[in-house]
């Protein structure tokens, strides 16, 4: 790792920023921190020093978060609430006893193919722990964590709401998969105009505007000449192989089809569309020490892109 400069921000930071932003003033501050007050202006004067950034503006004896004040006490409250979480688990007992559950979906279909490998790791890890796929909810998974059904969204789609808490998890691009033969599959990339009138093959979703209207066509303003829905990933490269239409999917889920070269895989405009896949948990949540392991796992396990080597979920009797 060679040598890393300390960080500015320490947990003691964490903590007398999350105290002060709570209490308000300095005295209440030191008070429940068992500080002088002069040794916690100190170590806040330190701090905002090393970050060359004031934290606090100081109007009589109140304390007002500064606009950089204000997102590192948010990112104080969720640090600490997690490391509370720990240590409560860690002091009642083995991890391996926990019992809990956690209501889990993806925004997207594909992401149901790499879901069960890190799952079954998870389940070995936690087996007391109860993994609920809300394979319903994944037309609309902020939605349902911001009513409470359920725990833990894996989004690509980026939301400006403080009551959600995104961390990213990994990267990937979407592609046009064509048949091999297909006037597309020669050309370096497809532009979104150029998809206009193109016959389609979707996801079956709940919501008649899949991810690839909403995504990809209707910003740019086009339209397909059809739209055949499906479950399956397989049966959608079949019918693209066999020339009927195209489909706009992961590279990734394509993958092996384009090795073995049943279809041909074209990047979507000059610069691609790269995705960043989210972990989305409500911000006022305290996190359980087996969910915080959840989203680690999810983290380790797909950093380097998921992979097409998982055996696909079942939910409901079917394959999603």
């Amino acid at each position: 790792m060679g040598n890393m400069p300390p960080s500015a921000v320490e947990m003691r930071h964490l903590r007398l920023v999350a105290t002060i932003a709570e209490r308000g003033s300095m005295t209440e501050a030191a008070r429940v921190l068992n500080l002088t007050q002069p040794a916690l202006s100190h170590q806040l004067r330190e701090l905002e020093a090393k970050l060359r950034s004031p934290l606090f503006v100081r109007t009589g004896r109140q304390m007002v978060l500064t606009p950089a004040g204000e997102q590192l006490a948010q990112i104080a409250r969720g640090v600490l609430s997690q490391i509370e979480a720990f240590e409560r688990q860690a002091l009642d007992g083995d991890f391996a006893t926990a019992r809990g559950s956690i209501r889990i979906a993806t925004e997207c279909y594909t992401a149901y193919h790499w879901l069960p490998a890190v799952l079954r790791d998870f389940r070995q890890r936690w087996p007391n722990v109860d993994l609920r796929i809300g394979a319903e909810h994944t037309d609309a998974p902020i939605a349902a964590l911001r009513a409470g059904t359920l725990d833990l969204a894996i989004v690509y789609n980026a939301v400006d709401d403080k009551r959600i808490r995104l961390e990213p998890l990994f990267d990937d691009e979407l592609v046009v998969v064509v048949a091999p033969d297909h006037r597309f599959a020669s050309r370096e990339y497809v532009t979104r105009s150029a998809l206009r009138d193109e016959t389609f093959f979707i996801y079956t979703t709940q919501d008649r505007n899949s991810s690839v209207m909403r995504d990809v066509l209707e910003p740019a303003g086009v339209s397909a000449a059809s739209v055949t829905r499906l479950q399956l990933t397989e049966a959608i490269l079949e019918l693209v192989s066999a020339g009927l239409g195209i489909a706009v999917l992961a590279k990734w889920a394509v993958a092996p089809a384009i090795r073995a070269g049943t279809v041909r895989a074209v990047r979507l405009g000059s610069k691609g569309f790269p995705r960043t896949w989210y972990a989305a948990t409500r911000s006022a949540d305290v996190t359980p020490a087996y969910r915080f392991d959840l989203i680690e796992l999810l983290r380790k396990n797909l950093g380097a892109g998921p992979t097409t080597s998982t055996v696909q979920l079942r939910v409901a009797g079917r394959s999603v």
